[in-house]
């Protein structure tokens, strides 16, 4: 079995095509995708023994909630140790183990429901579950980025592209399931993720089988890397301890962190934020359609900007995304005054497509500093900043808000503070992102340091001796 999932099983022949590779990542990233639409079950779970109405017996919104921060934290923490896994046994087995979890955790969640045991809904969706969004979150991107040496922040952003659409997918299929189980004694929610964690470990394992990882020394035909380099893409190697003893790591940390921080926080609160702020003039359903405008740019964000960065530069395209983002978070409290709906919607989605677009690019923008050899280890470990900001942005602007209607700010202004303070953020990671500069040769691995577990210089490009 160890022989089937190896490196060498899964190295491609000279000649082969690289655009097969990009759907085998997509069909990993669409499914964990569905992780950013859990809440289409927080309803019908919230209604298990009542179905019609919630009884005193079923399940609080409150407690239904920690299943999809269990599912964020177990990515941040499962990418950070899977991370340098990954870079030992390759893809191949990193995927399959990622579409184990994934879709074992809905069969687990599904026990759960069924014995109306909240922690098996925990364990299994939120732990397991969570392990195998890392997992498949990180797998396919490091391999795209040594399939296309020449476009890396294009072939990053094909992959979370898919973990930013997949919830499009996931929302409507669940709620089509949940409709087609429902009866006067089920929700649905049990054969639902009975049905779905079986459709998505087929299609994870799809992606595992046909994943291809390019030989040593490959190259694109006809490409060969530029003679004068950008000094911000290196062609040395940092193993994905050394990493961590650099200041780069630590500020590529921080500039991750901040920008999913301001983004995350008010795309938790879209809706509630727009209805408030335009009292009387968005109805809920108008403001559901906010919500999928604004999904829409983030997944459009991820492919646009991370291909944009391969022109820009990832620092110029971070120095966009800091810049540009603090001037229009200062700008919305004053649109929501002059009650401009049209510019408001406008301005949150271009937010939107550079809060994707940090996703996306920040794998590239890892090779270009560390080099590609264990950018998959070292993306893995970065990734715990989405962890954390997955937990400061709501938490700042949801206690910000109560803060500001206790003290007796009307709730169409309670937002105000809350944007200066994320255009604040948004500031320090913008001097965050300046201070980036190349690692320092006593950190770029040897010739000698390569041991035959892993081979050979990718791509050719064999670090200098130091």
């Amino acid at each position: 079995m160890s022989g089937f999932f190896s490196k060498q099983r899964i190295t491609a022949s000279q000649g082969y095509n690289r655009w097969m590779v990009p759907p085998a990542a997509l069909s990993v990233h669409l499914c964990i995708g569905q992780a950013y639409a859990f809440s289409v079950f927080n309803d019908p779970l919230s209604k298990l023994i009542g179905i019609t109405a919630s009884t005193p017996d079923d399940w609080k919104l409150t407690t239904l909630g920690w299943t999809f921060s269990l599912a964020i934290v177990f990515l941040g923490l499962s990418a950070a140790f899977g991370g340098k896994w990954l870079e030992k046994v390759g893809p191949r087995l990193t995927m399959f183990v990622a579409a184990c979890c994934f879709g074992g955790g809905f069969w687990i969640a599904a026990l759960g429901v069924y014995l109306h045991q909240i922690w098996l809904v925990y364990a299994g969706y939120g732990v397991i579950g969570g392990i195998g969004l890392g997992l498949g979150y990180v797998s396919p991107v490091s391999t795209l980025i040594k399939w296309f040496p020449d476009r890396r922040g294009m072939a990053t952003g094909m992959a979370i592209m898919g973990f930013g659409g997949g919830a499009m997918i996931g929302a409507p299929l669940a709620v089509l399931l949940m409709d087609h189980f429902k009866s006067a004694t089920s929700v649905g929610a049990l054969e639902t993720f009975m049905v779905m964690g079986s459709v998505y470990f087929v299609s994870m394992l799809i992606g595992a089988l046909t994943i291809r990882v390019p030989p040593n020394d490959w190259k694109p035909e006809g490409w060969t890397p530029p003679v004068i380099q950008n000094k911000m893409i290196t062609n040395n190697h940092v193993h994905i301890d050394r990493a961590l003893l650099t200041p780069q790591f630590y500020l590529l940390w921080l500039v991750l962190c901040l920008n999913v921080t301001a983004g995350i926080g008010v795309l938790g609160q879209a809706s509630v934020m727009i209805q408030e702020m335009f009292k009387g003039a968005v109805t809920p359903a108008s403001a559901a359609g906010f919500v999928g405008l604004l999904s829409l740019f983030n997944m459009g964000g991820r492919f646009f900007w991370s291909s944009a960065s391969d022109f820009l530069g990832r620092k110029n395209t971070y120095i966009i995304f800091f810049a540009l983002g603090a001037v229009l978070y200062a700008t919305v409290p004053t649109l929501g005054q002059l009650g401009n709906i049209g510019l408001f919607i406008l301005l949150y989605a271009i937010i939107m497509s550079m809060y994707g677009g940090g996703f996306s690019t920040i794998p590239a923008y890892l090779a270009d500093i560390f080099g590609t050899r264990y950018v998959g280890g070292i993306h893995g470990r970065l990734l715990t900043a989405w962890s954390t900001a997955g937990v400061a942005g709501p938490v700042l602007v949801n206690y910000i808000r109560e803060f500001q209607i206790a003290q007796g700010v009307p709730k169409s202004d309670a937002y105000n503070v809350t944007m200066y303070i994320m255009a604040g953020v948004l500031v320090i990671g913008f001097i965050c992102n300046m201070l980036i500069r190349p690692v320092h040769a006593k950190h770029h691995m040897r010739h000698d340091e390569f041991d035959e577990l892993d081979g050979v210089f990718p791509h050719g490009a064999a670090p200098d001796a130091h």
